[in-house]
């Protein structure tokens, strides 16, 4: 389970005044904020979060939830403050986390992509992730554009993530409960989520591997996508097997000239053994006509010597 220190950015504009979430906007998220820290405490008893508001009177840490409502949201300075109210954190060997709740149009540099993703290098150089959950008029495409660029620039490791929670029957809740924010926090591998935590999606039962939530079922999704790869692997030895039959030739003919080239490397070998042995001989024949000759001559010698 990760060490993680998190702090919580909430939208309490005006805009979570609107009843398309049930209750509300504001009820909504409030919901998925107490998941989110349930989960993160759960996890690792080391683990902190913290929460805060980016709008009404401006970006204010809280020790307690607030239903302040009012203005419009300031998401770089949100963030900024987030992030330096976790360089404060008291033990220092908890990764850092930002994660923002987004349910009102961008306004001001929020909306500025330039600016956002300045601000998202920054934040990757000093190792902290971000995640954005987007509701609302936040899931609008100039909001969706700016945030994925964001989360693109910050992510270091793919550590940083953008949920798009559109109106509907799912709880924003539930969607961040089975998102990729929270998977290692429930001990669910990255690669278990399958396409259900995509950058950029909204959530659905068509998006989960194998159609089944690895988070509802954990175990299922796991055996299901086991029994894939070890049907796979069977697929790949038939196929092996099929070629193998159609063209045996292919075998033979190698089997054959890698006999072939054994074979004349041994007669190239007993070719240079003769040669050599052949050399030796002639020396051989050599010396004994000299040593002939020589006793020839002896005898003729010998023999003039005689009366």
């Amino acid at each position: 389970m990760p060490l993680e220190a998190t702090m919580m950015i909430i939208d309490n504009s005006e805009y979570m005044r609107n009843g398309d979430y049930m209750p509300s906007r504001f009820d909504a998220q409030s919901d998925a904020v107490n998941t989110i820290f349930q989960t993160k405490t759960d996890s690792n008893p080391e683990n902190t979060v913290g929460l805060m508001t980016m709008a009404n009177k401006g970006p204010e840490v809280l020790v307690t939830h607030s239903k302040d409502l009012g203005g419009s949201i300031d998401i770089p300075t949100a963030i900024n403050i987030a992030q330096l109210a976790l360089k404060h954190r008291e033990n220092k060997n908890l990764r850092q986390r930002i994660i923002v709740f987004v349910g009102s149009p961008l306004q001001g540099t929020g909306a500025d992509e330039r600016e956002m993703v300045k601000l998202a290098k920054k934040l990757k150089k000093n190792n902290v992730a971000v995640d954005f959950i987007s509701f609302g008029d936040g899931i609008g495409e100039d909001e969706s554009r700016v945030l994925n660029a964001f989360v693109e620039n910050a992510s270091n490791g793919d550590n940083s993530h953008l949920v798009l929670a559109p109106p509907g029957p799912d709880l924003i809740s539930d969607l961040v409960l089975s998102s990729p924010i929270l998977s290692e926090d429930r001990g669910i591998p990255p690669e278990a989520m399958g396409a259900a935590g995509g950058p950029s999606g909204s959530r659905g039962a068509n998006n989960f591997e194998f159609g089944i939530d690895p988070t509802l079922d954990p175990e299922l999704a796991m055996a299901l996508r086991m029994s894939m790869e070890e049907e796979q692997a069977r697929q790949a030895a038939e196929e092996q097997a099929r070629q193998a039959a159609v063209n045996p030739t292919c075998h033979v003919d190698a089997d054959e000239e890698a006999m072939l080239q054994q074979a004349l490397s041994m007669s190239e070998g007993r070719d240079v053994e003769m040669d050599e042995d052949g050399d030796g001989e002639d020396l051989d024949e050599e010396e004994a006509i000299a040593r002939a000759i020589e006793m020839s001559m002896k005898q003729d010698q010998e023999e003039q010597k005689k009366p």
